[in-house]
């Protein structure tokens, strides 16, 4: 299958000798997103270590500086930004262009629907086709009006935001960060309390990065899994430093990579080891993965560690549904990681992968195809089939504008034992950047026009 992409780059991976070496991801995309959302919120000057220079996060970044926010790039990953202020937003003269951001355009729909302005949202081909109904809907409970949108609620929309924001209870009808944050972020330029009850916990660097930046914030357990987070309405958020982690997302590739191509030993530095994120690292140590936490700190309200990784025999695992919040994107990667493993590995409960980037639960199940490898999706649930030994490969994924899916398939390549192609390396940068130069350095092999 061809890819979407008007000029597709396509990459090839060919079987790799021993990685071995030391390395940083890039920042956190979660963490960057956000860094530049409460910059533009607060009072006063935010300084930024670290942030990720992936487009995503760049066109975060533009739209708060339309929305009034003075930003400047000092240096690479070091970025300044002067706020206006919760309720100081101004109108902006274009469309907010997210691109291929879904995290930064339903948080800043969140942020820009909750002031008394109108803001039109759009982005590219993928983003034109990921549902925004469910930030929407409770966006509407608080006064925010849908001036315009696609069919189903999707972008490019106008959004008009009230004279006054109304607080609001709400439980997100799925697990979701981006909902909740979504509706924290609309609270903050509420009277009173904004409440947001989930039944299984998602990842809360929203509910840190607003404690951090001066906000009352309360977490409460909810249930067996969840939590009920109550936020305080028209603090006044003031300037702060923000040091960005690792991405554990990011570094779910070299990390799955060292791990499959016999004899590599390979350190991945200051990785973000928030409990809420580090589902894969749970997983992996259940499959057998030689992973050694080290060098372990706290870096800006978040706990990081250094991980040595060695490459190991892995075994097929039962992975629960209540663990999908905290490893959402790195399901691809976890498949690859099964497919060479000894059994059956299960991931139950994928739902939200239907609604990534691309359908991701769909995309994986056809790279796995090409690459040879058994598998079946039963409902929600991927079973993924090993043996134990590097699968065939061979194949090209079609990565659908994903740059998980490319990344994926492209660390597959390095281990099977024909190598593995994508049809499009070129949406890698949205996250990621540096993947290629960065596993490059460590003895990956890769090759083609996007190589």
């Amino acid at each position: 299958m061809s890819s979407p992409h008007p000029d597709p780059l396509p990459v090839a991976a060919a079987p790799s000798g021993p990685l071995s070496g030391r390395l940083r991801v890039p920042g956190d995309k979660s963490i960057s997103h956000r860094a530049m959302i409460f910059g533009l919120l607060a009072i006063g000057e935010t300084r930024v270590e670290g942030l990720l220079e992936g487009d995503d996060v760049l066109r975060t970044a533009a739209a708060c500086r339309a929305l009034g926010a003075a930003i400047d790039r000092e240096a690479p990953g070091r970025w300044r930004v002067r706020g206006v202020g919760i309720g100081g937003l101004v109108a902006p003269d274009g469309v907010l262009d997210f691109g291929n951001a879904g995290t930064g355009s339903r948080l800043m729909m969140g942020v820009a629907g909750s002031h008394p302005i109108e803001a039109t949202f759009d982005g590219d081909a993928s983003l034109r086709k990921r549902p925004m109904r469910r930030i929407l809907d409770p966006l509407a409970r608080m006064g925010t009006v849908v001036v315009a949108q696609a069919e189903g609620g999707r972008v490019p929309l106008t959004l008009r935001g009230p004279a006054e924001t109304i607080p609001i209870a709400y439980e997100p009808p799925a697990a979701s960060a981006q909902i909740k944050s979504a509706v924290l972020l609309a609270g903050l330029n509420a009277p009173g309390l904004t409440t947001v009850v989930e039944r299984e916990a998602t990842r809360d660097h929203t509910e840190r990065m607003l404690r951090h930046f001066g906000a009352s914030v309360v977490v409460e357990p909810h249930g067996e899994d969840g939590r009920r987070i109550t936020l305080q309405g028209q603090p006044t958020l003031r300037g702060a430093p923000v040091i960005v982690p690792s991405d554990p997302s990011s570094a779910a590739f070299p990390i799955v990579a060292a791990l499959l191509v016999p004899g590599s030993e390979v350190v991945v530095e200051g990785v973000m080891m928030n409990p809420l994120r580090t589902g894969l690292v749970t997983t992996l140590l259940e499959m057998g993965a030689e992973i050694e936490r080290v060098n372990e700190r706290d870096e800006g309200g978040e706990s990081v560690a250094d991980l040595r990784v060695r490459a190991s025999r892995l075994r097929g695992v039962d992975v629960p549904a209540a663990r999908a919040p905290a490893m959402i994107d790195e399901y691809p990667i976890l498949a690859v990681a099964a497919a060479f493993a000894e059994g059956t590995t299960r991931m139950r409960g994928l739902h939200e992968l239907r609604v990534k980037e691309s359908d991701r639960l769909a995309a994986v199940a056809a790279g796995l195809a090409a690459a040879g490898i058994r598998h079946q999706i039963e409902g929600d649930d991927l079973l993924v089939h090993g043996d134990g030994t590097a699968p065939r490969g061979g194949g090209v994924a079609a990565t659908h504008l994903d740059h998980r899916i490319a990344m994926a398939f492209l660390v597959l390549g390095l281990a099977a034992r024909d190598g593995m192609g994508v049809d499009d390396g070129a949406m890698i940068a949205t996250s990621f950047p540096t993947f290629l130069p960065l596993m490059r350095s460590l003895g990956a092999r890769f090759s083609g026009e996007g190589a």
